[in-house]
């Protein structure tokens, strides 16, 4: 089982300059893949996915990186150029040209999101799988039409000729069906326990689906019970909505066994996202992340 990192892009201060940190320690722990969200018209600070990117790409130079896009919110034009641009960063610095740009999808939610992009709620479904196809077309060099999106002669000009995956976030059956058809991989939600991932798992093979993918927020501390203490405060203030055991919680030790059934359940790679705690704590848990890679 691989074992990435995805670097939370809210903080209350000095957000870039923590993710950079983040970045560098995940590198160095030897983590395989680092990616970023995306969201929009936040009323708290949060560092826009195409820049931080980026710059996070000079503290990862040959390993996957990429990063999410609710694409319902993008033009698929500016999309598919900053993907272009970012890919073509990556593969400067990737001496080896079978590391990949990774594209995360996500359908997206939030009545203020959609309301500030003027986008529609009701049509995200429809326009994602659009998108995704459009996108495709664009980064693979051609001029691309497309009425359901309004687009006339759409093109891009910067382009990587290195590999591109695309992970497509899903929770509902029809969204999985969407990930075994138009992705290379199906990207679960954290909030997915290892029994119903299980199901879920099976449910996207036997469509033909390729690698599974996990995200899993995560407190790793050499005292085990001081995280298990930590998390549990964060949980009960209502943390991101999530149950305790849905979490990776305790020394490096417990969280080996937690990745075990996750595992079991046929996920190839779990994406490791740092609960909100102080960034000593972060970069401990980062370490230890990473100390259980291999």
């Amino acid at each position: 089982m691989r074992l990435g990192v995805s670097i939370s892009s809210t903080h209350r201060s000095d957000g870039p300059r923590l993710m950079i940190e983040r970045a560098r320690v995940a590198h160095e722990a030897g983590l395989d893949s680092l990616t970023i969200g995306d969201h929009h018209n936040m009323p708290i600070p949060y560092a826009q996915n195409t820049p931080m990117l980026g710059r996070l790409l000079a503290e990862w130079p040959d390993r996957p990186a990429g990063c999410l896009f609710l694409m319902p919110l993008w033009h698929p034009v500016l999309m598919a150029e900053q993907i272009g641009t970012l890919a073509a960063i990556h593969r400067v610095s990737a001496p080896d040209p079978s590391v990949p740009f990774i594209v995360q999808t996500g359908i997206g939610h939030g009545d203020s999101q959609f309301r500030a992009f003027g986008a529609s709620m009701a049509t995200r479904g429809r326009v994602l799988e659009a998108s995704i196809e459009t996108v495709k077309a664009l980064l693979a060099g051609e001029e691309v039409d497309d009425e359901r999106l309004g687009l006339v002669g759409g093109r891009v000009g910067l382009r990587s000729d290195g590999p591109i995956e695309w992970w497509i976030g899903a929770g509902v059956d029809a969204a999985i069906e969407r990930a075994a058809r138009m992705g290379d991989a199906w990207y679960a939600s954290p909030g997915l326990g290892a029994e119903e991932g299980a199901v879920k798992v099976d449910h996207y093979r036997s469509l033909g689906g390729g690698r599974a993918i996990i995200r899993k927020d995560a407190l790793v501390l050499q005292d085990g019970d001081e995280a298990r203490r930590l998390a549990g405060e964060l949980v009960a203030a209502g943390y991101r909505g999530m149950d305790l055991d849905v979490l990776l919680v305790g020394n490096a030790d417990d969280v080996a066994a937690q990745l075990e059934p996750l595992a079991r359940a046929g996920f190839d790679d779990v994406i490791v996202r740092c609960m909100n705690v102080p960034q000593e704590l972060a970069l401990e848990t980062l370490t230890l992340v990473g100390s259980l890679q291999g």
